[in-house]
C-alpha cells in the first residue's frame, strides 16, 4: 500500500513540477529547444516512474530503520540549506559544503571529504562559469 501512496504522490508532484515549467515565460531571443525542455523533460521521467511504481508495488516493501530516516532526513536539510544559502554565500562555497557533507555521510574520511567537497564545487564553477559562460551565484568574495 505504501508504494502505492508514494507512485501517486509522485505522479502529483510530476503534474505540479509540469504545470510550473508550463508557466515558464519565454524570451525573445530563447534557444531553439527553450528553458521548458529540461523541466517538462524531468516531470515526464517523474510521471512515468510514479505509474510504475503505483501499478506495479512491491509485494514486500522494506523501510529503513529509524537511524537511516535520520540521515535521510539530514540530507533533505542540508539540500535545503544550500539551496536558502545560495545566493547568500555563493555557488562555490555552498556548493563546497553540501558536496563535503554528502560525500562525509557516504562514508569518506576528513581528507576526501574536504577535497571532494572542494573539487565538485570549483569542477563546477570552472565548467559551467568559465567555460560555458553561465551565471552562477556570487558570493560574498564575488565567485
Amino acid at each position: 500500500m505504501s508504494d502505492r501512496i508514494f507512485g501517486v504522490v509522485g505522479l502529483l508532484i510530476a503534474i505540479g513540477f509540469a504545470l510550473a515549467a508550463l508557466a515558464i515565460e519565454e524570451s525573445f531571443l530563447s534557444d531553439a529547444v527553450g528553458p521548458k525542455a529540461f523541466p517538462l523533460i524531468i516531470a515526464t521521467i517523474l510521471g512515468l516512474s510514479s505509474i510504475a511504481i503505483a501499478l506495479k508495488p512491491d509485494t514486500a516493501p522494506e523501510w529503513p530503520s529509524l537511524g537511516r530516516l535520520t540521515e535521510i532526513l539530514a540530507a533533505i536539510v542540508v539540500m535545503v540549506l544550500y539551496a536558502e544559502l545560495l545566493p547568500v554565500v555563493g555557488f562555490v562555497i555552498s556548493t563546497a559544503f553540501a558536496a563535503a557533507y554528502l560525500t562525509w555521510r557516504l562514508g569518506s574520511g576528513l581528507l576526501a571529504t574536504v577535497l571532494t567537497g572542494l573539487g565538485t564545487s570549483v569542477g563546477i564553477y570552472v565548467v559551467f562559469h568559465l567555460i560555458l559562460g553561465l551565471s552562477l551565484a556570487r558570493g560574498p568574495l564575488g565567485f
